[in-house]
């Protein structure tokens, strides 16, 4: 009777997990022991949700930017697990599944990413819409549309949060809604894109007045209805009639994640070696949103896209190693700068010693993202596609 392949089980099919089975079953196995490489996400499809901006605005559609599972990984030799992770029995190897299945794993990724808080405050829960996954999109378009039919004579929009996502939600619905919306921009510190470079903060301060976009600094949310946003500035609370409330704001750790008995930080994190393993349990991984990572100069890493995109390169060649007999190798992250969307057709772009805005970032930022699709199939389907659409449009016309 033959042995059983030892099985990697990675919960959690974004960058860090979808990217590091990808990796994984890219590299050379010896016959004997290619292990059984399962991935594991309550969702159907992928989301890059760095173009997650553009399906609201329609300058792109699904499938490019959330193609199915079963589509990226055909050909791979990887197993796809579409369910909801209930449970991990670490003592016993042993992740718990809705309907009472279960999966037994040799080598376990942690890769689940983390949820929007939304009981900061009153009514947060029941009127705002986060923007983080493909329903929030779906959601977010269909209240737009609802509202555009109800031909209002302006369509007040509220988005808490001035990093990253506010900032590209609130200059996309600005280009999309044009005269009739009225867009607010609401951020609790005293700038907006803190953490960002200075030239990208330029650069997004003009795209926001060029947009008349209202921005609220040092003002906070305390409460939000069906029909309005309560701001609190300087001792003051103002009621604002609002439309529309879009949450952007923090990044909270799973529940099943703090349930587990791994060391965590205060946040919640996951306490991880240089080499992306959990302290005290050498046969489980962590990275992504959930995993308390810092360089060389204990600095903690941004929980970012980015971050999460080099994180899998090093888990697949640690989990190889580990099964090889191969040395690990310590994450070394590698700061590329950072893109933003201002607009259609508009963005920023910084790093490596170079910036770029306006246009021709737009198209910079559309290449980069296309080389950083998971597959080359769906890279080239996607590239065919924005070089011929532009033509057919034409033709029609």
């Amino acid at each position: 009777m033959s042995e059983q392949p030892l099985r990697i089980c990675i919960v959690g099919g974004g960058f860090g997990g979808l990217y590091t089975a990808l990796r994984l079953s890219q590299l050379p196995w010896e016959d004997d022991r290619t292990p059984e490489i399962i991935l594991i996400d309550k969702s159907d499809r992928f989301l890059f949700t760095p173009l997650l901006y553009e399906l609201i605005t329609e300058e792109m559609q699904t499938w490019e930017i959330s193609p199915p599972y079963e589509e990226l990984l055909s050909n791979t030799g990887i197993r796809f697990h579409q369910g909801c992770v209930t449970g991990i029995d670490i003592d016993n190897q042993q992740i718990q599944l809705e309907n009472h299945h279960s999966l037994h794993y040799d080598k376990l990724v942690l890769a689940m990413g983390g949820k929007t808080p939304l009981d900061s405050f009153s009514g947060v829960k029941d009127y705002a819409i986060p923007f983080r996954t493909l329903a929030d999109a779906y959601r977010i378009k269909e209240r737009l549309r609802l509202l555009e039919a109800s031909q209002a004579e302006k369509i007040r929009i509220a988005i808490v949060g001035g990093g990253y996502s506010g900032v590209e939600l609130a200059c996309k619905l600005a280009d999309t809604l044009g005269e009739i919306g009225r867009i607010r921009l609401i951020e609790r510190g005293d700038k907006i894109l803190r953490n960002s470079p200075e030239f990208n903060q330029n650069a997004a301060q003009t795209a926001l007045e060029a947009r008349r976009v209202y921005i609220d600094l040092e003002t906070e949310v305390t409460q939000v209805t069906s029909d309005s946003i309560s701001l609190a500035y300087k001792g003051q609370i103002d009621v604002i009639p609002v439309d529309l409330v879009l949450w952007t704001v923090g990044t909270q750790v799973l529940d099943l994640i703090k349930g587990l008995p791994l060391q965590q930080n205060p946040q919640g994190l996951l306490k991880i070696t240089p080499e992306l393993q959990i302290i005290d349990h050498p046969n489980i991984y962590a990275l992504g949103d959930i995993a308390d990572c810092y360089d060389q100069s204990g600095n903690r890493i941004p929980a970012t896209a980015q971050t999460a995109f080099q994180q899998s390169d090093y888990c697949a060649w640690n989990l190889w190693a580990s099964i090889t007999n191969r040395p690990l190798l310590p994450f070394r992250y590698q700061p590329l700068g950072e893109m933003m969307a201002l607009g259609i057709d508009n963005a920023t772009l910084s790093g490596l010693g170079m910036t770029l805005d306006g246009p021709l970032a737009y198209i910079a930022r559309r290449l980069i993202y296309l080389y950083r699709l998971p597959t080359l199939k769906h890279q080239l389907n996607v590239g065919i596609n924005w070089i011929t659409q532009p033509l057919i449009e034409w033709l029609s016309n």
